[in-house]
């Protein structure tokens, strides 16, 4: 599949309301047609996670950032459903604690990083630090910086930071992946409204929601800024329609088999003293009553 229509061209300038269409769905006319194609996504993600971790050199980061009721949670839910437990782990990052506003702003996630072999997923990042930090200033107060850079200094400074920690990660075998389902304006509203009306659904819906919705074209703007400034070679951003969650969870899982793939992962050699102890295990075993 061609994933061309989301990547965001390192260097580029985009305009989320121009240049992506958030009910976009590719070739699909039929829900089912993509559903039947993400199981057997699913599938070959598992295979590929499985020789991922016996290998045990590289490891994989995704990042999903988004808007509320973007479908997140259960892009993660649908797309790693297949997934080996062991080899996967899930972050999600809140507002910062006590403790971690005591230390640099990266910490808390290097802190969650995956070990190699293994596939991390952050739901939200450190990129809600040129996100909500950045449409609500007034959160920068609280991280106690010995030097407060005037203007939108602070922005490109951090800009510059993520590009680095990214890049540093990418060479010493972190894959890095990221994500922004990209909801429109008017689906979130419908979204929101099931969750008031579907008692089940009540506990998702925060009045803090409502609150950011407000600060819409606020956050959209804050959003180009970080793709046109951090979509880069090594880690490129990818912006999924979300209008149509069927759709979102299929690409997801294609662009994530399709970096895998790239890898060409292979499982660990033995070498030909191992092989005798396997030969020897295997008479003994044989030989048993």
């Amino acid at each position: 599949m061609n994933h061309d229509p989301y990547i965001v061209k390192p260097g580029s300038q985009i305009s989320l309301v121009k240049d992506y269409n958030p009910g976009y769905k590719c070739e699909f006319h039929q829900k089912g047609d993509a559903v039947r194609k993400l199981k057997a996504g699913i599938l070959q993600l598992a295979k590929y996670q499985d020789i991922l971790y016996a290998q045990n050199n590289y490891s994989l980061l995704i990042i999903f950032q988004a808007m509320d009721a973007a479908g997140k949670d259960s892009t993660i839910k649908h797309v790693m459903s297949g997934v080996n437990p062991q080899g996967c782990q899930v972050f999600s990052f809140k507002a910062p604690s006590e403790e971690e506003l005591d230390h640099d702003y990266l910490w808390r996630s290097m802190r969650a990083l995956p070990e190699r072999g293994r596939i991390g997923i952050f739901n939200r990042s450190y990129y809600e630090e040129l996100l909500i930090v950045r449409v609500h200033p007034e959160l920068l107060r609280k991280q106690q910086l010995p030097i407060f850079p005037k203007g939108d200094q602070i922005w490109k400074q951090r800009f510059e930071e993520i590009n680095n920690f990214e890049k540093y990660l990418v060479n010493n075998g972190v894959i890095v992946l990221k994500f922004f389902l990209n909801v429109s304006k008017s689906v979130q509203r419908k979204r929101f409204l099931e969750r008031i009306d579907s008692p089940e659904k009540n506990w998702k819906f925060s009045a803090s929601d409502l609150q950011e919705r407000r600060f819409w074209d606020d956050y959209m703007n804050a959003y180009e800024e970080v793709f046109n400034h951090t979509s880069t070679e090594f880690a490129p951003w990818y912006i999924i329609p979300a209008d149509r969650k069927w759709f979102t969870r299929l690409i997801v899982a294609d662009i994530i088999c399709q970096k895998l793939q790239e890898l060409n992962l292979q499982y660990p050699k033995i070498s030909e003293e191992y092989k005798r102890k396997l030969s020897a295990a295997k008479k003994a075993l044989e030989a048993e009553n």
